[in-house]
């Protein structure tokens, strides 16, 4: 059994009772541990995908490669009672427990670490036209009741919801980390401002009305915008994230 948790707002904590278990975390972004007696815990590099199976684990390898939702992942396996810890580049760590048959829909590269109990996939999303979002989306699913998922943010995170409100979500897509329940539309004003260079910088949003209960995660860093429509050659977005940056 392991269990999440957050520590000093840059760092995830996992504790593991009993061994027998493990997780998936970045590639390289264990930071210490403890246990009693001889080390109990080893990483192992995932070479092709976290999915059970040979042929499903390298079918989603070249999904991942196409859709550019690649993330080096390394197993970490306990065989006994220890704690261990995880971090990367300074960035925030939210721990989110996700429900059975829950999905959480997340950038690959905000992913710090998720439990065996996550079952890991990609899916299409199409906005990536206008903006660094991507053209696809990872997803982990609930399929027990300790699915932990450990998420980056560059900065403190600010949590918007609709599911009790029936409110009107909005989240610039390149500040956007990730969203659990419904799937946002892709709202766009562009007009002829745009084209001589008097954009408001805000021309393409998610939406998520109320019909599409979401609870939505959001940084407040952006990612550089994915197409430039002015005439005076400036960017839309603002300079790449810190994930962004590490590749």
């Amino acid at each position: 059994m392991v269990m999440f948790e957050t520590v000093n707002e840059l760092c995830l904590k996992i504790t593991c009772r009993g061994g027998g278990d493990f997780i998936y975390t970045k590639a390289g972004a264990f930071i210490g541990g403890e246990c009693m007696g001889p080390k109990n815990y080893t990483f192992t590099k995932v070479m092709l995908g976290p999915q059970e199976g040979f042929g499903q684990a390298l079918l989603g390898q070249l999904t991942r490669r196409i859709t550019g939702e690649n993330l080096p992942l390394m197993k970490v396996e306990f065989q006994g009672d220890s704690v261990t810890y995880y971090a990367n580049d300074q960035q925030h760590v939210v721990v989110y427990k996700l429900e059975p048959n829950e999905t959480i829909s997340i950038e690959s590269e905000n992913i710090l670490a998720f439990s065996r109990e996550c079952k890991y996939g990609v899916r299409f999303l199409g906005q990536g036209v206008i903006s660094q979002k991507g053209l696809a989306t990872s997803t982990l699913t609930g399929q027990g009741n300790d699915s932990y998922v450990a998420i980056l943010v560059d900065g403190n995170p600010l949590v918007l919801s609709n599911i009790q409100s029936g409110a009107t979500l909005e989240a610039d897509p390149d500040a956007t980390v990730c969203w659990i329940g419904a799937d946002p539309t892709l709202r766009t004003d562009i007009s002829w401002r745009n084209f001589i260079g008097q954009s408001s910088g805000e021309s393409y949003m998610f939406e998520w009305p109320p019909q599409a209960p979401a609870t939505v995660i959001i940084q407040p860093e952006e990612r550089t915008s994915g197409v430039d429509v002015s005439m005076d050659g400036r960017a839309s977005g603002s300079r790449p994230s810190a994930q962004r940056r590490l590749y």
